[in-house]
């Protein structure tokens, strides 16, 4: 059985969902595969501080926050030190390690010749997915790239699709439902509810029981080559 026969959407499909005019992509495991970087990365954080590392698949299901937001529960008064630790691992490692989703390449030059406005809005640090955007020749695409310390409040503060409307020069008249915030976790559908986006969920798997409970998508697609024959048929 094909990957594709095995999928199982984990709600629905919206009948007839709005034609999208804006695309809000998160980017860490949406449009870019970062998962073992950031596994690797940790790994040299926890150790330093005289802690057992977690396992790719407990990295997977636990980092969801910025870290600015996750850092100080788990580090207490030590957060500081484990961010500089992190990031002097993550810098050594993310741009030779860098590598795009399957299909998101084609996703983005197809959305982009549909007339589409693109966005992220990431938890990663602003500066880090600037240059990870620039590295791959992707920063043409978008016109907003918001990372975690951007705003004044990181992602799934709606502080942070506000900074991302506002650098795009969407005015507040704009119809929400003809945004669509992309993600691969419960936040980015955390923060697309919020703003009254559509919330699309792009993984091959349903992640944790209950992990969407609270903020369900309104669409769940495997891949990005899925998204792309849909907002093309649009």
């Amino acid at each position: 059985m094909s990957d594709a026969e095995a999928f199982r959407p984990l709600v629905p499909p919206v009948e007839n969902p709005p034609a999208p005019a804006i695309l809000l992509f998160d980017w860490d495991n949406t449009l870019v595969d970062t998962w073992p970087v950031i596994h690797a990365s940790l790994a040299d954080v926890f150790i330093h501080m005289g802690r057992k590392p977690w396992s790719l698949s407990e990295v997977r299901t636990r980092v969801r926050h910025s870290l600015r937001d996750s850092f100080p529960i788990l580090f207490a008064d030590r957060w500081e030190e484990a961010r500089d630790v992190f990031y002097a691992a993550f810098e050594r490692r993310h741009l030779e390690a860098l590598t795009p989703a399957v299909g998101a390449a084609d996703l983005l030059a197809a959305a982009r010749d549909a007339g589409l406005t693109l966005g992220v809005v990431s938890n990663k640090t602003g500066g880090y997915l600037r240059t990870e955007a620039a590295h791959l020749g992707w920063d043409g695409y978008f016109k907003a790239l918001v990372g975690a310390g951007d705003a004044a409040r990181d992602k799934p503060d709606l502080a942070a699709v506000r900074h991302a409307l506002d650098a795009m020069g969407v005015g507040a008249d704009h119809d929400p439902a003809r945004i669509w915030f992309v993600g691969d976790s419960n936040v980015d559908m955390e923060i697309a509810h919020a703003a009254g986006c559509l919330a699309v969920l792009i993984r091959p798997d349903h992640g944790p029981a209950g992990e969407f409970d609270a903020h369900p998508p309104a669409l769940h697609l495997p891949d990005c080559a899925a998204l792309q024959h849909l907002v093309t048929a649009l």
